[in-house]
């Protein structure tokens, strides 16, 4: 069975490049009919926040990313470790190391000076002597000596490494007892039965510290792909400038998490020049095997197209649910659906539709002074107050199309042009000579409503 995870640390905000990792490994466990967990690695007790880790989980619910079973804290599995730590001393796959601090600087500065790589010496891997006093020891795995550690990455393709250049007996247990990252990352790997890990290519030389764990403790080792990261426009490391926020932000700008999961599966993955992916077509053609070997470029315009693509297509109620994040709710509005048709063509973001339907369902309370001294000359009041008379005599009206007759009936009998009724109604009705439909925002509003910010712009101009 294919088991995927998203294993982040909440030590921070999940921020876009991680939700592209969950987002492939969630795409390669469902595409399989197999398993996506989701652990949260808080080892770092000093640096953890229990504000990011409730931020990762709504994250994940607003995406749509569901995983299986409950969360995996490693914080909780400590005994666990401890237990595995203890197996690896006992098999002599593992020792304390009592080299202090000041020792291990010193070495290392010997080994710079004579410009080696800096590494634990192994001073005491077989060590059988009295201990000194004084020093809480650590624990380190006896790394193999001169050996070729081989695996396959699924994108990068065979990576080999000889343990001399890249190794040595690293610390899989700090003095005060606590596990380290490669350890327990390996231990939870296999016991989660972790068929393949997608994960940024940032971990790539953690890989063969990990390898050595799993062999260590009989494990079997999964496959890796590590994906490239995502980088700036400049070919730089991604700054909250460029779009590295909180995934939440993104939400808060308006951003609808179907673009977004959109967005992110193209930064590196394609098929052919296909740009707009359903959920079901993503399932369909996704395979981590084609995720590109390079890194992607981050391209803010490409997000905001494809947000008013979805905005453009997506269904009635979907958009309503959107738009009531940002307080707008027009659930119970006759004339909702006339309203997010008259809009939906021009917003980029539901941020921006739900300020443009504020401008329409709300009466203004001020008018913009350039368009007023553009279009609120000559008879304006006199074109205004006989079009609200006009209406007043008309019946019950309703519909745009039942708007649109009777205006051009009043214009024909006042020879009046269309220009010098629509920009000052658009001024009366949303505070600007800029608006959609002038029928469809008549119809939106209804005819007193109409009526009551026609005659008090002529009151107040």
């Amino acid at each position: 069975m294919i088991t995927t995870r998203f294993a982040p640390s909440p030590t921070g905000y999940l921020h876009i490049g991680g939700l592209r990792t969950a987002l492939y490994s969630y795409l390669w466990a469902r595409k399989n009919e197999g398993k996506f967990l989701l652990r949260i690695e808080d080892t770092d007790l000093a640096r953890n926040s229990q504000e990011a880790t409730v931020a990762i989980e709504k994250a994940f619910e607003w995406t749509g990313l569901a995983h299986d079973g409950e969360v995996i804290y490693q914080s909780k599995r400590f005994d666990l470790y401890k237990k595995y730590i203890q197996q690896l001393l006992d098999e002599d796959k593992a020792y304390h190391c009592y080299m202090s601090r000041e020792e291990l600087d010193d070495l290392r500065a010997t080994q710079k000076a004579n410009k080696q790589r800096t590494k634990y010496d192994g001073k005491y891997r077989d060590f059988d002597s009295t201990p000194p006093e004084g020093i809480s020891p650590v624990v380190r795995i006896k790394s193999p000596i001169n050996r070729v550690i081989t695996f396959t990455d699924g994108i990068k393709g065979e990576i080999s490494v000889n343990s001399d250049d890249v190794l040595d007996d690293f610390i899989i247990a700090r003095s005060d007892g606590t596990p380290t990252y490669n350890f327990v990352v390996a231990i939870d790997d296999a016991l989660m039965r972790m068929s393949d890990v997608i994960r940024g290519d940032d971990h790539l030389s953690n890989t063969p510290k990990q390898i050595i764990v799993y062999e260590a403790l009989g494990f079997e080792i999964p496959k890796f792909y590590h994906v490239p990261m995502i980088l700036n426009s400049k070919g730089q490391k991604l700054s909250k400038r460029d779009g590295a926020m909180d995934v939440m932000g993104y939400k808060d700008e308006g951003i609808l998490p179907v673009a977004l999961l959109n967005f992110l599966i193209r930064l590196g993955w394609s098929n052919g020049d296909q740009e707009i992916f359903s959920k079901d077509e993503m399932l369909e053609l996704f395979n981590p095997s084609n995720i590109n070997k390079s890194a992607s470029a981050y391209n803010y315009e490409k997000l905001i197209w494809l947000n008013s693509h979805y905005i453009k297509t997506l269904p009635y109620q979907e958009l309503i649910e959107e738009l009531k994040y940002f307080d707008v709710d027009i659930s119970i509005n006759e004339k909702k659906e006339i309203l997010i048709d008259s809009l939906r063509e021009r917003a980029k973001t539901i941020k921006e539709f739900a300020q443009s339907i504020n401008t329409i369902i709300k009466a203004p309370v001020e008018y913009e002074a350039k368009g007023c001294k553009k279009w609120l000359k000559n008879e304006w009041k006199e074109i205004l107050t006989n079009y609200v008379e006009y209406l007043k005599n008309s019946g019950d009206l309703d519909l745009p199309e039942e708007f649109e007759k009777i205006t051009d009936d009043f214009m024909l009998k006042n020879e009046i042009k269309l220009r010098n009724l629509a920009q000052p109604l658009r001024i009366a009705m949303v505070g600007s000579p800029v608006s959609p439909s002038v029928f469809d925002v008549i119809s939106i509003i209804g005819k007193d409503e109409l009526i009551a910010r026609v005659e008090k712009l002529i009151t107040e101009k």
